[in-house]
This record gives structure tokens, C-alpha cells and sequence, in this order.
């Protein structure tokens, strides 16, 4: 087979294991949280894109990656990182932390969807192999960062569920 072909087969995989490993185990875990521990959880999951650099880095990488696809990657990859790092550290502060989730969400998102634009853009399903050591990273990693960024912007956007309402005194009289 092409490795032309390998790619994009492993990747539509990719998205298919990842999507139901995160239906089965983590989604039902993430719904039974209080929503902003959900967010923590994809904050901390996210903060660990500062691998992404590994695609500048020579002797990880082929010398034909295209640096066109490589270094907006790079540091798309980073600049994720960084924000949901700060949203983490900003927890406490819930403005800051929600400021900071639509962020790195919003940035990661769109980082990816740029990604995809310049793997096509550049050829980079043929010149897979030249993503060396980082080849793991847009098969496996990339679908769960947009699976949980989805999930992120769902309840982002789903309105708070209101408190239930609490009893004062005794309902019924004698």
C-alpha cells in the first residue's frame, strides 16, 4: 500500500479508536464531575502540548518535513500548551480560568484544523515517514486533543444546569 494511503487510513483509525475509548471510559467520567473539574481534566490534558515542539527538532523529524507544516505546528502545539497550563494555574480564579479554557481551546482548535490545512497543503501524507518519532503524535494524539476539545466547547456552551431547589421547612402541616 502507498504510504500515501497509510496515513490518512491510520488517521480516520486513529479518530475511530480514539472516539470510542473516550465514549466508553472517559466521557462517562467527565459527565459525573462538577464542570469545572471536567474543564481541569482537559486543561491537563492539554498542557502536555509542548511535545508538539518535537516537530523542529532535527534528528526526531526527517529533514524533509515541510517547514511550512512543521513549525506552524510547532508552536501552535506550544502556544496550546502554555494557555491551558495558565488556565490550570488560574483555577481559583474562575473568570481568569474560563478566560483562559475558551482559550486554549480556541487556539488548540483552530491550530489543529490549520494543521490539517497545511498536512494536505504540503503533501504530507507521502512524506509521512519524514515525521520520524513523531508520527505517533497525528495518529493517536491529535484525535483525542479534538475529541476533548469538542467535548470542551460542548459544555462551554450548554447552558449551567440549575440548582435544585431546597426545602426550607416541612411541607405538610397538622
Amino acid at each position: 500500500m502507498p504510504p500515501q494511503m497509510l496515513f490518512p487510513i491510520q488517521l480516520v483509525l486513529g479518530y475511530v479508536a480514539c472516539l470510542l475509548c473516550f465514549s466508553v471510559y472517559i466521557l462517562p467520567r467527565l459527565r459525573s464531575m462538577e464542570r469545572i473539574e471536567a474543564h481541569r481534566v482537559i486543561a491537563t490534558f492539554h498542557s502536555f502540548r509542548f511535545f508538539g515542539l518535537v516537530f523542529i527538532l532535527p534528528g526526531v523529524v526527517g529533514p524533509n518535513l515541510p517547514g511550512g507544516f512543521a513549525t506552524f505546528a510547532a508552536y501552535g502545539d506550544f502556544a496550546t500548551g502554555v494557555l491551558a497550563i495558565v488556565a490550570l494555574l488560574t483555577v481559583r480564579a474562575r473568570p481568569l480560568f474560563g478566560l483562559f479554557v475558551v482559550a486554549f481551546n480556541f487556539v488548540g482548535m483552530v491550530d489543529i484544523l490549520l494543521d490539517y490545512y497545511h498536512a494536505v497543503k504540503f503533501g504530507l501524507p507521502a512524506l509521512a515517514g519524514q515525521l520520524g518519532a513523531g508520527y505517533a503524535i497525528p495518529i493517536i494524539y491529535v484525535p483525542m486533543l479534538m475529541i476533548t476539545h469538542i467535548a470542551a466547547f460542548y459544555w462551554l456552551m450548554r447552558p449551567q444546569p440549575k440548582a435544585a431547589p431546597t426545602l426550607t421547612g416541612s411541607t405538610t402541616e397538622s
